[in-house]
């Protein structure tokens, strides 16, 4: 049988994943796997005693959890030099990486599709010494996933970010940031600032154009001049508009981004806590292989009628 390690968060979204425990294994098994489970605790020497013994004739490591745990586990597999597939189900409470790689929310379904999926290679950022599979982020918003408790997430899920968030804009204090690319640069406030590997951020569709194995990252900053105008601009994400940005956002493409900011501010990785300025981030081409589930039948259908 093919071995696969399956790494666990209990604790995040609904945590739903410890009720569905003995069905991914069954459906595992049924599909010649043997599923080898691992439950995170985050405590000292984690991340040896969740990858020992993995080597390369293991099928892949199946991630249970949301984007921080993913977040965790890949950084962890980098540190070791690891280079295996993985597979993700999503049980956190926005899944933005996941969402993007079209796994679908029901973890049977989920399953089912990514043993009968296909390996892709994928981009990485790199912020300083540490990867994020999804964005990085400085300004409003920043601690929003840091600072929510845990059961308020698994409660309201992602309006938890979004409100959280608006609650802070009256009192935030922008940022001033300078941002050097080979092709552009910024000098001057900002309210928030992303630079996205992946599309969305608490399933809000910031990065529009953002493409996972394009070897580019997406830049996008909010101005805030001011308040109502970022308010609009906000809501403006919320109802997933798209195409051109509105006024107050500058937005751009690069694979070598150098930060500073002109006061201490906290970064965000993913939604755990991000490296200090100066910064530089840096898109790793292809650097994360994974399972991409395969498509619905009811998909398939309406692509072939296109």
């Amino acid at each position: 049988m093919k071995r696969v390690r399956f790494i666990y968060n209990p604790q995040s979204g609904e945590t739903v994943i410890t009720e569905w425990l003995d069905k991914i294994i069954e459906i595992y098994q049924a599909h010649g796997c043997l599923i080898e489970p691992y439950r995170l605790n985050f405590s000292d020497n984690e991340e040896q005693d969740m990858l020992q013994g993995i080597d390369e004739t293991y099928f892949h490591i199946l991630i249970a959890g949301g984007d921080g745990t993913i977040n965790y586990v890949v950084n962890a597999m980098k540190r070791f030099g690891m280079d295996l597939p993985i597979a993700v189900l999503p049980t956190g409470t926005a899944n933005d990486f996941s969402h993007m790689m079209g796994v679908p929310s029901d973890l049977g379904r989920a399953c089912r599709r990514i043993l009968a999926g296909t390996e892709q290679r994928v981009d990485l950022g790199r912020a300083n010494n540490e990867y994020f599979v999804n964005v990085f982020s400085c300004g409003l918003f920043t601690d929003i996933s840091q600072k929510t408790p845990t059961i308020l997430k698994n409660t309201f899920g992602k309006l938890a970010y979004y409100f959280g968030g608006l609650g802070e804009i009256p009192n935030f204090r922008k940022m001033h940031i300078s941002i050097e690319t080979k092709d552009e640069s910024y000098d001057g406030s900002s309210l928030i600032f992303f630079v996205f590997n992946g599309r969305t951020a608490g399933q809000m569709r910031f990065a529009y154009m953002a493409e996972p194995d394009d070897g580019l990252l997406d830049v996008i900053i909010i101005k805030g001049d001011r308040s109502i105008e970022t308010i609009r601009t906000i809501f403006h994400f919320i109802k997933r508009n798209t195409g051109s940005y509105p006024p107050g956002v500058v937005y751009f493409k690069s694979d070598d981004i150098t930060v500073n900011s002109y006061n201490d501010e906290s970064t965000d990785i993913d939604g755990q806590q991000g490296p200090r300025f100066p910064i530089h981030i840096t898109c790793e081409k292809g650097a994360l292989r994974i399972i991409v589930p395969a498509a619905s039948s009811k998909k398939k259908r309406n692509e072939t009628t296109r």
